[in-house]
């Protein structure tokens, strides 16, 4: 593999990891935000809710890694 082929990796994976601490960082705050205005207690969050979120979580970075296979 030439040197080129392998260049553009490092820069998928930093900007990958970039976009997903922003994506963190937004649902957050955003979560705090929520949590303040109806009462300011911390969130309280369900295993079940917790369970369906990582079952989307799974399926959405499955949708992902999936758009390198196209071709």
């Amino acid at each position: 593999m030439s040197q080129s082929e392998q260049s553009w990796k490092p820069r998928v994976i930093v900007i990958s990891t970039l976009l997903g601490a922003s994506i963190g960082l937004l649902t957050g705050y955003l979560l705090s935000r929520t949590a303040e205005e109806s009462g300011g207690e911390p969130p309280k969050i369900s295993t079940a809710d917790a369970i369906k979120l990582a079952v989307g979580v799974i399926g959405t970075v499955r949708g992902i890694a999936s758009l390198g296979n196209r071709q």
